[in-house]
């Protein structure tokens, strides 16, 4: 008899799908306001699936309103991560820095600054001088401008995973690796349960955290749930001599090349146009050589470093780049918490607390009303701008 079917419970009152950061962050939050019997399920071991391999970026610098609050919410608690759950997590809040080339991305970014300082976000709009200044590494041909917000920066997703796993079981949870959903059966428009590896759980509510395979979750019931898988490869190069440990997290907006510290390396990447979407999760050196450009003419300094080590992972796209966040029209209590679309890891703490809310039909801290996956069939789409 498996681990999984030894400790499966035959009833829970929610049944989490998905052990990532936003799957663990909501059994915490749920079984800490004391939501008894809280189950989570994971195919995986936690955190194997789109978090263990994201970048590590936490930031407050978006285009939407919703999105900064979700952003800046978090960061509060990445900020308190080690004294509200005893767990380091290797924050740095060196910044993030987004360099730009174009007089449209300027515009842009001018705009989405004078948001977020409405919102209590700290970002500037800074000069090309500045910008070489705190990221010595960059070459400044071609920029007009950059955005620079001191209060962001990157951590350790592994780290957060363990400590709201310990959390969560902490407060009453029962979290279950290696032990994947099969299916959710629906009696008359309820949830009735969720099928298992190990077995059944009788449930009447189902969160989806599955991240890139939450479209298949969401078919189990009928709701669609239009997210789309598509790899996104890292790399971590080999020291670099005289680094600055204070170097941000710096992103060449047009090209989306990004790098940031990683121990005395960089962790770097950025998207491939030519990917298309799929669960491939093998690295490939096709986009090499778009990367090695894109370092020639920003960081050409960065030319001659070795590569040490990287990995590939998948970003849980949508159409408009914005979450899905909310309770399904035409199931009774089917909740969803996915598609990101990049920057899902640094939003899992304050995503956490809306689904908890959503569940004891309280008001979350932000209105999230805009991210139902009901969006799609009007009109009313506000795509966000800026990922990378």
């Amino acid at each position: 008899m498996t681990a999984a079917r030894r400790q499966l419970p035959s009833s829970a009152s929610v049944v989490v799908i998905g052990g990532g950061v936003m799957g663990l962050s909501t059994a915490f939050h749920l079984a800490r306001r004391g939501v008894r019997d809280v189950v989570l399920v994971d195919k995986g071991a936690f955190g194997s699936g789109s978090t263990s391999k994201a970048a590590g970026g936490v930031r407050a610098q978006f285009s939407d309103p919703v999105n900064i609050a979700l952003g800046a919410r978090s960061l509060e608690t990445f900020r308190d991560f080690t004294s509200l759950f005893g767990q380091e997590i290797d924050l740095h809040q060196v910044g993030y820095l987004f360099l730009l080339g174009t007089p449209e991305s300027v515009a842009a970014f001018q705009t989405n600054v004078a948001l977020q300082n409405d919102l209590g976000v700290p970002s500037r709009m800074i000069g090309v001088d500045e910008a070489r200044h705190l990221s010595p590494l960059i070459d400044t041909r071609g920029l007009l401008a950059a955005a620079y917000s001191p209060s962001d920066g990157h951590c350790t997703p592994e780290s957060v995973v363990l400590g709201y796993a310990s959390a969560a079981r902490r407060a009453g949870a029962v979290l279950l690796p290696h032990c994947a959903a099969t299916g959710i059966d629906v009696v008359d428009g309820r949830i009735a349960g969720v099928r298992t590896e190990a077995g059944m759980i009788r449930a009447d509510t189902v969160v989806c955290a599955a991240g890139a395979w939450s479209a298949e979750v969401g078919s189990w019931v009928g709701v669609d749930l239009p997210v789309s898988p598509l790899r996104r490869q890292v790399l971590v190069t080999e020291p670099v001599p005289g680094l600055d440990p204070r170097t941000p997290f710096t992103i060449d907006f047009d090209t989306s090349f990004y790098f940031h510290g990683e121990g005395r390396g960089l962790l770097l990447g950025m998207s491939d146009p030519d990917e298309t979407p799929g669960f491939t999760l093998t690295r490939s050196d096709r986009w090499l050589p778009r990367l090695a450009a894109a370092i020639e003419h920003r960081a050409p300094a960065l030319a001659d470093v070795g590569i040490a080590s990287g990995w590939a992972g998948l970003y849980e796209m949508t159409p408009d780049h914005n979450a899905l966040i909310g309770r399904a029209e035409t199931v009774e209590n089917f909740l969803y918490a996915t598609g990101f679309s990049g920057h899902g890891f640094l939003m899992g703490p304050a995503v956490g607390e809306v689904m908890r809310d959503l569940y004891l039909g309280e008001e979350p801290f932000v209105d999230i009303t805009g991210l139902s996956a009901a969006r799609f069939a009007g009109r009313d789409i506000r795509p966000e701008l800026n990922i990378v």
